[in-house]
């Protein structure tokens, strides 16, 4: 399994969707990528060595491109800054509720979770 950049990507797929195995590289930037490292894009990811895994971190490197770690940060450093300022989007993802203005009552089971039923204790005749 071939190493770029702290990341393992699979072998035996073609270098366009082995990249994408990158968090902040997709298809777009894969091809780009391919591309400007002047790599064949049928070349297989276990084809790969350190000659031309260098090309490809430097072709990264200088499109200056955030991806990985610093595109995880960035993107949790936005989410504390918009709970910081209590802002709407900031409450609804400390509760863990829908974001974007979707409906609640019946639906977000995948963001709420499973359901916790309430219900009233059963009195017991103390006669």
């Amino acid at each position: 399994m071939p190493r770029i950049l702290g990341v393992d990507i699979p072998d035996n797929k073609k270098i366009v969707y082995a990249l994408r195995y990158i968090q902040g590289i997709g298809l777009t930037r894969a091809q780009i990528i391919v591309s400007k490292a002047d790599l064949d894009p049928d070349m297989r990811s276990n084809e790969l060595n350190e000659e031309l895994i260098n090309k490809i971190t430097s072709v990264i490197n200088s499109e200056g491109w955030k991806i990985e770690g610093d595109l995880r940060r960035e993107f949790m450093a936005n989410l504390k800054r918009l709970q910081a300022i209590k802002s709407y989007r900031g409450v609804r993802h400390y509760r863990g509720l829908p974001v974007r203005g979707q409906r609640t009552s019946t639906n977000a089971r995948t963001r709420k979770g499973a359901r916790k039923t309430v219900g009233v204790a059963k009195k017991s005749d103390s006669k």
